[in-house]
């Protein structure tokens, strides 16, 4: 099973090929490495993989695919494919193969909203990687998202500091934390507030594409701490990891693909063991995104909260719980929220209307200087 055509040569199922035979004693870890691991983190290993505080073996990749229930562990279908090539190429490569996982926790929680899961691996070379989970295809972590828009911390990145202090503090090995989408805002997050003796034993943390932090927070000197072990990776037309303001020099790398597509991990371009850097992010991409984020920072909490919960109440009018549900069904989800849309009352209305007539006014004058599109290739 391949994740690419045959005669592509720039994917993480030839780097597994390319350098698979290596140990990590023999070629240090990298951030294909650290890619490969924070997508691995998106699978479902409930029930696999014992649990924070079971005090369990680690299990092994291995191990999991002799388990008669290992089939749950692709139950996200919108990347099934991707990750059951991902699986099969770590399985059956050396450096790979003998990884260990460990303290896994999968939480959604509706009440809090906030959709959160991480894992431990432990690697050959006695380095501990700890990956916190981007957002999954349930709603309530895309509202979460939306919900750093007003509220810090969200739920999820509190989560994730009593993570990395509970598990760092069963381990001596020092190790790396890392996450893809909102799993690279927890891992900078929860490496921030930590207790500083197991911040003093992070090696280095990794942002795979995932959003930033208000200006505010990158003041305070718990970010200070830690900047220089930050490192953030960006494709070229990136919208997720331009969100808010950066909270790191950010390494740009180039795609396969354009637009919002290129936050899928799979796409990302990888040669020699590294990724294909790609200069810089294009100059009107550059400018929509922080015309995107002033236009956030212009909202004041009462506003964006009201925005974010009456869309969501929108979706939920729906009865689906996840994209997954949504796509099956996508015909009554639509119909659904439109029939909810009508029934808003007159001050959500409003306040919906005023909201992205603002956006749209912002974004305005990108078009009328005759700049150009969004393009993966622009510089």
């Amino acid at each position: 099973m391949k994740l690419w055509r045959k005669e592509d040569r720039c994917t993480i199922a030839h780097y597994l090929k390319q350098y698979g035979g290596l140990l990590f004693s023999e070629y240090p870890m990298n951030e294909v490495d650290s890619l490969i691991l924070c997508q691995f983190s998106y699978l479902k290993f409930d029930g696999l993989v014992p649990g924070i505080r079971a005090y369990a073996p680690s299990v092994s990749l291995w191990e999991l695919a002799q388990d008669t229930h290992w089939e749950k562990l692709f139950a996200d279908i919108l990347f099934e494919t991707e990750n059951r090539a991902l699986y099969a190429g770590m399985l059956s490569c050396r450096r790979f193969r003998d990884l260990r996982m460990n303290c896994y926790v999968n939480r959604i929680d509706k009440e809090w909203e906030t959709q959160f899961a991480a894992i431990t691996y432990l690697l050959e070379d006695g380095a501990i990687y700890i990956a916190f989970r981007g957002t999954d295809e349930t709603f309530i972590g895309w509202k979460e998202n939306f919900n750093m828009s007003f509220l810090s911390p969200i739920p999820g990145q509190e989560l994730a500091v009593r993570y990395l202090n509970e598990v760092a503090g069963q381990f001596s090995n020092p190790f790396y934390v890392g996450g893809h989408s909102k799993g690279g805002n927890l891992a900078v997050y929860s490496a921030m507030h930590c207790a500083p003796a197991i911040q003093r034993r992070i090696r280095r943390i990794y942002n795979m594409d995932g959003p930033g932090f208000r200006p505010e927070i990158l003041r305070d000197d718990s970010y200070r701490a830690i900047r220089d072990r930050v490192v953030k990776y960006l494709p070229q037309s990136s919208v997720i990891g331009m969100l808010f303001a950066e909270d790191a020099d950010c390494h740009v790398i180039a795609s396969r693909s354009f637009g919002l597509a290129q936050h899928n991990p799979f796409h990302w371009k990888i040669r020699n063991g590294h990724f294909v850097a790609a200069g810089c992010i294009g100059a009107s991409v550059r400018r929509t995104d922080a015309l995107l984020n002033a236009w956030i920072f212009s909202l004041d909490e009462a506003q964006a909260r009201l925005v974010v919960e009456t869309l969501y109440q929108v979706v939920l009018a729906a009865q689906k719980d996840d994209l997954i549900s949504m796509a099956s069904d996508f015909g009554h989800f639509a119909g659904c929220v439109l029939t909810a849309l009508r029934r808003m009352d007159v001050t959500q209305k409003e306040v919906l209307r005023e909201t992205f007539t603002d956006l749209l006014g912002q974004l305005r004058p990108r078009r009328r200087q005759g700049l150009p599109g969004r393009g993966g290739n622009e510089r």
